[in-house]
């Protein structure tokens, strides 16, 4: 993929995302973003992203109006990336709203699972540089082969590919539980060993739990390789 590939990227403004930063992650990396809060701007979209930071029955309370339309574009193949809290909206459900005393709250449920909280030995938030695993195959993490090493691409360009063995930078006190542990893409450990990427069967939903545009060269490559998948489809 040309170092000229353009993606048409919408950024879904639901109240709750760090758009700003991710908007210029987006453009850094080879997008056209627009932010959007209307979900007739998705169909037309190459890809979508659902940013977050904060709490997860909040997040789902605000993407109320989106959950349809962004059902609709999972199925049509589209691909949508969470990013945080957004990662943790495509599951399910989470324990953060029952540890609230909000009850049962439903996600999006593109990816089957829930997210637990850290252990009460584990300092919550979970903050800081974390080094990735990459545990499978998937156009986000781009370049690894079965041993695990990088390939380069043929533009001979050096900030793509594989993010194995990279450090990414997480906030969060809860992380995610798929059900189907073919769903992890990638893995970090604080205290446990827990998903930092994962993704639904078809491939086309994902989410990092850590921020990429917030993790230096390391998030760029994510963000390319997001950009090029989106260019690609």
């Amino acid at each position: 993929m040309s170092a000229q590939t353009v993606a048409e990227v919408v950024l879904v403004d639901y109240g709750l995302g760090n758009l700003r930063s991710a908007q210029r992650g987006l453009e850094r990396a080879g997008a056209s973003v627009s932010i959007t809060d209307d979900p007739a701007d998705f169909e037309a979209a190459d890809g979508i992203v659902l940013p977050g930071v904060g709490a997860f029955s909040e997040g789902m309370e605000n993407a109320g109006p989106f959950r349809d339309s962004l059902a609709a574009a999972a199925d049509r193949g589209q691909p949508i990336f969470g990013i945080c809290l957004g990662m943790q909206m495509l599951l399910t459900n989470s324990e953060e709203a029952d540890h609230a005393g909000q009850g049962e709250v439903e996600g999006l449920d593109f990816i089957p699972g829930t997210n637990v909280r850290f252990a009460q030995d584990r300092k919550v938030p979970h903050m800081g540089w974390n080094e990735l695993h990459v545990e499978r195959e998937h156009p986000l993490v781009d370049g690894v082969d079965s041993a695990g090493s990088e390939t380069s691409p043929a533009d001979g360009t050096a900030d793509r590919g594989s993010v194995d063995g990279e450090y990414a930078y997480f906030v969060h006190s809860y992380y995610a539980e798929p059900d189907d542990p073919d769903a992890i893409v990638a893995t970090t450990d604080y205290g446990v060993t827990f998903p930092a990427v994962v993704a639904n069967e078809a491939g086309n939903v994902f989410g990092t739990q850590f921020h990429p545009e917030k993790s230096g060269e390391t998030g760029l490559k994510i963000l390319r390789n997001f950009v090029d998948y989106c260019a690609d489809q």
